[in-house]
């Protein structure tokens, strides 16, 4: 009788032990690993100048005060709207409607500047560079009034002392991230006493604070983005690399940054300080948009990131890196002068784009070829955007 007994016992104990790891099992995996809406993932577009020199202007020109800069981006609207969130760095003031409007060394450009960037599948810009302060206070008041207008988001320049401490974070498909920029100066333009605000300036004490309060007010990922390196050089030097090298030590998790007007290298970077394993810097993104005609100055790229979140663990990776090279066109098409700054990522069939001369399409070819040698040599991971 207890022979019966104790295995009747024992045979409970191991129908429990069974069920409690069924059980266990049975959760685990629907928590984590079978429910779809526990992954969720988002592309972030990034480009690098976004100039207006007087050329620009007076090709967009409709009559003596009005302006259309739509066209310019009519072939690469879709690529800034594949993302769920596109940026770039402002490098423009932007003037009040029929002021005297400039290109440099002074920026003040027509209000419908903006218009077109909000049209074209633009979020956010950042505005702290060396032309920020082209007009002085009354230039970086314009110009955030008419980022509010057409609802484009800013950082790096700011109204007033508590405008500059509201860290922007943007919550963006369930990942906070914030977003902060410097610039190294303002090409000699004064700033204020007592209204420093005006413009973020590379001070790596002020990024440090900056990223730490970032954190603190629940960001999840930090995107800096900085205006310095040496005008036209293709490296980037070693104040790019120190400031870099700090910044990530501070828990940057995206380093993004333009002013050489030329591509520098794209290179991965593993942190413990961050919330990513492996995180991303854009030493130069290059011009996006701009006047500027020589090799190199001609092209850019939209660099996309994508990341993706976990809900259930609360990890967010970097799962891939991709570009698309752009070129910019200045001259006649069958609706006369034009700046349009076209897509390069694939073979382009020259026939689509008649106004095309000869010396453009050379012009085209060598600015893919040399956009994917610098890229590819500093970094395999990061690829070429495929549609």
């Amino acid at each position: 009788m207890q022979t019966v007994k104790l295995l009747t016992f024992t045979l409970a104990l191991i129908a429990s032990y069974f069920y409690s790891i069924h059980r266990f099992d049975k959760n685990y995996f629907s928590e984590n690993h079978f429910n779809p809406d526990s992954l969720i993932t988002i592309k972030i577009a990034v480009v690098g100048d976004l100039m207006c020199h007087s050329p620009q202007f007076n090709y967009a020109r409709v009559n003596k005060d009005s302006f259309d800069f739509n066209p310019v981006y009519r072939f690469v609207k879709p690529y800034l709207e594949n993302a769920d969130f596109t940026f770039g760095n402002l490098e423009t003031v932007i003037g009040k409607k029929g002021s005297k409007y400039s290109g440099y060394p002074r920026f003040n450009s027509p209000p419908e500047y903006i218009a077109a960037l909000a049209d074209n599948g633009f979020d956010f810009v950042c505005f702290a560079n060396n032309h920020t302060l082209d007009q002085g206070e009354k230039g970086v008041y314009s110009t955030i009034e008419s980022l509010n207008k057409h609802k484009i988001g800013f950082t790096g320049a700011f109204i007033s002392e508590k405008d500059k401490d509201s860290i922007r974070i943007l919550d963006i498909k369930g990942i906070r991230i914030a977003i902060l920029a410097y610039s190294y100066g303002t090409n000699g333009s004064f700033i204020p006493k007592g209204k420093e605000y005006l413009i973020n300036l590379i001070d790596v004490q002020q990024i440090q604070k900056d990223i730490s309060s970032a954190r603190q007010k629940g960001a999840e990922l930090v995107l800096v983005n900085f205006h310095f390196g040496e005008e036209y050089n293709r490296l980037p030097s070693d104040f790019q690399k120190n400031v870099v090298k700090k910044t990530i030590e501070f828990g940057a998790d995206l380093i993004t940054a333009s002013h050489p007007h030329v591509i520098q290298s794209i290179e991965y970077f593993e942190t413990n300080a961050a919330t990513i394993d492996s995180g991303i810097v854009a030493y130069s993104l290059g011009n996006f948009i701009s006047n500027q005609r020589n090799r190199y100055t001609d092209a850019g790229i939209i660099l996309y990131l994508n990341l993706e979140k976990n809900f259930n663990t609360n990890r967010i990776n970097l799962s891939s890196v991709e570009f698309v090279p752009t070129w910019v066109f200045k001259g006649k098409t069958e609706r006369g002068n034009e700046y349009l700054v076209l897509p390069i990522d694939k073979e382009i069939d020259f026939a689509d784009l008649p106004f095309l001369t000869e010396d453009d399409k050379a012009k085209i070819t060598q600015a893919k070829s040399d956009t994917e040698q610098i890229i590819n040599y500093y970094s395999q991971k990061v690829k070429s955007y495929h549609n």
